[in-house]
């Protein structure tokens, strides 16, 4: 297994910087990029998240993990800090100006947690109601919510933003992915055959990872005291068919 990290200062940005996380992202299926956010943003946005009233369906708090589905919908606050001017521009330039969040989660992993994450692909979507459509398909339910699997299409133009609000490496569960296993569609992890050498991705408190959903990624237990508190945010740009609706959309402000 190697360690991959791409340091990246977005404070001021070149357009060779997009480029490189353009191709980066088409041909591994993901990017790391550090010091996108500054301390004081760290700061903040965790002490919103843990001013938030916990009682609701949407928290999920276990020995092993802290939860927020629809995180954004739950904590407005975060709105400002989340989409400041260089994630609005990252994703202008990189993917286009008609992406918009389609799920929000945030998950804080505790030291010493013994929760795992085993080999595979985000390959469902969060929609309002189930209602059965041609190409949809298998559903599932969990606390409220359905998911579905839609056609692959949707998939390949939807991208997801993780924003590390702790160093995250392997003692905390850091994600191991495999480059490049986005390109060949929605498979199982068997079917690989051990073809591709997994690479631990390291991020720093205050730096994202840009990953496509159909990458094989996984992440282990945590080995340390160090906390792993990451805020996962969806983006699609597609419409759905036949009265099927994202059960969380939220356009910001590009």
């Amino acid at each position: 297994m190697r360690a991959y990290r791409f340091l990246t200062h977005f404070y001021v940005v070149f357009e060779s910087d997009y480029l490189y996380i353009m191709n980066e992202f088409a041909s591994n299926g993901f990017a790391i990029l550090d010091d996108f956010y500054s301390s004081a943003d760290v700061e903040k946005m965790k002490q919103v998240i843990e001013a938030a009233v916990t009682d609701k369906p949407t928290f999920r708090r276990t020995n092993d993990i802290f939860a927020i589905r629809q995180v954004l919908k739950e904590i407005p606050e975060l709105h400002q800090l989340v989409f400041n001017q260089r994630l609005k521009q990252l994703i202008s330039t990189a993917f286009g100006d008609r992406y918009f969040v389609s799920k929000s989660i945030y998950f804080d992993k505790p030291g010493n947690s013994n929760w795992f994450v085993a080999w595979h692909q985000d390959i469902t979507i969060s929609v309002k109601d189930k209602i059965e459509t041609t190409g949809y398909g298998p559903w599932t339910k969990k606390q409220d919510q359905y998911a579905v699997q839609p056609p692959v299409n949707i998939l390949q133009q939807n991208f997801t933003v993780r924003i590390h609000l702790d160093p995250t490496d392997e003692s905390n569960g850091a994600l191991k992915v495999l480059p490049g296993s986005h390109l060949a569609g929605i498979r199982r992890f068997e079917e690989l055959n051990g073809a591709k050498e997994d690479m631990l991705c390291a991020v720093a408190a205050g730096g994202i990872m840009l990953m496509h959903p159909l990458l094989f990624h996984a992440s282990g237990r945590s080995s340390g005291t160090t906390p792993r508190r990451v805020l996962h945010i969806e983006f699609s740009n597609q419409e759905l068919p036949e009265g099927l609706s994202w059960s969380e959309k939220f356009e910001y402000e590009s």
